[in-house]
C-alpha cells in the first residue's frame, strides 16, 4: 500500500480548533504538511493546535476569520498567499447553525447557517482555485453531513445547508477539473464532540447510534480525518464530486433499526 506523503504541501482547515477540524489538522501534520489554522471564537483552541503542529516538526499560521462573511474570508486567503505562497488543499470543515424545530426557525438562523456552511465553501473553493493552480493542482473537501440526506432532530436549516454543500463539491469538481483540482465531500455521522452538546438527548442520540452501527463503535473524529487525507492523496485522484460517507454501516443497515418484532407481526410471505 502507498504511504500518504504530504511533505512540502500546504494545507487550509477552516474551523481547525476543535472536533474534525483539529483531528484533520494533526493528521495532515503528522503526514508532512504545513497546516492553517482558522477558528472565529475560541483562540486558545487554535493556539493549542498549532502548538500540537509544531510538536510534530510542521508549520503552523493561525488566522482569526469569519468564513461566513465575505470580507474576513478574502483577508483569511490574502493572509495565506502573503505568509505563504502557495495552497494544495482547503479543508472546508467550518461549521455552524440554529438547530431548533422548523416552528423556530427564523430567517436570521437560516442566512447564518447558510452562509458559514455553505457559501463560505463556494467562495472558499473559488479563492483557492487559482492559488492551486499555480501550485500545479490541488484538492478540495468538504465536510458534510449524515443530516444532509437523513433526517436529524431540530437540524433543518443544517440539513439543507449541508445538502447545499453536496451540490457546490460536484459542479467545483467538474469546473475545477481542467486545474487538476480534486473536489470531493465526506459526510460523518454521529460523533461525540463539542458541536453534540447543542442536541437535546445528546446522551440518547450517542447511545442509539452505538447499538445500530454496525461497525461495534461510533465514528470518531481521527477516522473522518483518515479518510480526509486519502481524497487529498495521489491515489483517489479519480474519485471526483462524491459524498463518501462514514459512518461505520449506520446509515444503511435497516436491520438494526427495524422494530424488534416486526417480523413476528408482519411476516413477509
Amino acid at each position: 500500500m502507498t504511504t500518504i506523503d504530504f511533505s512540502g504541501k500546504i494545507a487550509l482547515i477552516t474551523g481547525s480548533g476543535r472536533g474534525i477540524g483539529r483531528a484533520t489538522a494533526l493528521h495532515f501534520a503528522r503526514l508532512g504538511a504545513d497546516i492553517v489554522v482558522n477558528y472565529l471564537r475560541k483562540q486558545s483552541a487554535a493556539e493549542e493546535t498549532a502548538h500540537a503542529i509544531e510538536a510534530l516538526g510542521r508549520r503552523a499560521l493561525v488566522i482569526k476569520a469569519d468564513v461566513g462573511d465575505p470580507d474576513d474570508l478574502e483577508r483569511l486567503f490574502d493572509t495565506v498567499e502573503r505568509e505563504w505562497g502557495g495552497l494544495d488543499f482547503l479543508i472546508n470543515n467550518a461549521a455552524s447553525g440554529y438547530i431548533r424545530p422548523i416552528a423556530e426557525q427564523r430567517v436570521k438562523g437560516w442566512d447564518w447557517t447558510m452562509n458559514i456552511n455553505a457559501r463560505a465553501a463556494l467562495f472558499a473553493s473559488q479563492r483557492a482555485a487559482p492559488i492551486m493552480h499555480r501550485r500545479g493542482g490541488g484538492a478540495i473537501v468538504n465536510v458534510s453531513s449524515i443530516g444532509s440526506g437523513r433526517t436529524l432532530p431540530d437540524y433543518v436549516v443544517i440539513g439543507a445547508s449541508k445538502g447545499a454543500l453536496e451540490a457546490i463539491t460536484r459542479y467545483c469538481a467538474v469546473e475545477f477539473a481542467p486545474l487538476n483540482i480534486v473536489v470531493n465531500a465526506v459526510a460523518p455521522g454521529i460523533i461525540k464532540t463539542d458541536a453534540l452538546q447543542f442536541f437535546k438527548d445528546s446522551d440518547l442520540m450517542l447511545k442509539l447510534a452505538l447499538e445500530r452501527t454496525p461497525a461495534g463503535r461510533l465514528v470518531t473524529p481521527e477516522d473522518v480525518a483518515q479518510v480526509i487525507a486519502f481524497l487529498c492523496s495521489p491515489a483517489a485522484s479519480m474519485i471526483r464530486g462524491q459524498v463518501i460517507v462514514i459512518d461505520g454501516g449506520w446509515s444503511i443497515d435497516v436491520g438494526r433499526q427495524w422494530p424488534p418484532h416486526a417480523s413476528a407481526e408482519h411476516p413477509t410471505n
